[in-house]
């Protein structure tokens, strides 16, 4: 009984000390011991430029909106339809 308790707390802390070194297996932290090649000022104005890039949209006013010209029963039976036909995405596929 003790040595298989003794045992069972030995491989406890094999693991455990293999978990802590993990962090140096496989190179994982090769992106942080990269040295920059760009100046702090080339980062922020390539930054500034991608962001201005993604607000190319129009927002649109709920209020300018067109009122939906189909019933409630209408579209959830459209629903109906499309789940039974499988058109509609779920799970992992959504």
């Amino acid at each position: 009984m003790t040595f298989s308790r003794i045992l069972s707390v030995a491989a406890v802390a094999a693991f455990a000390s293999v978990g802590a070194q993990a962090s140096d297996l496989y190179g994982a932290g090769f992106d942080t011991q990269a040295p920059s090649t760009q100046s702090r000022a080339a980062v922020h104005a390539q930054a500034v430029q991608a962001v201005a890039q993604f607000k190319n949209y129009e927002a649109v006013d709920a209020a300018q909106a067109s009122p939906s010209t189909l019933s409630r029963t209408a579209v959830r039976s459209e629903a109906v339809v499309a789940n039974r036909a499988g058109a509609i995405a779920t799970g992992n596929r959504s």
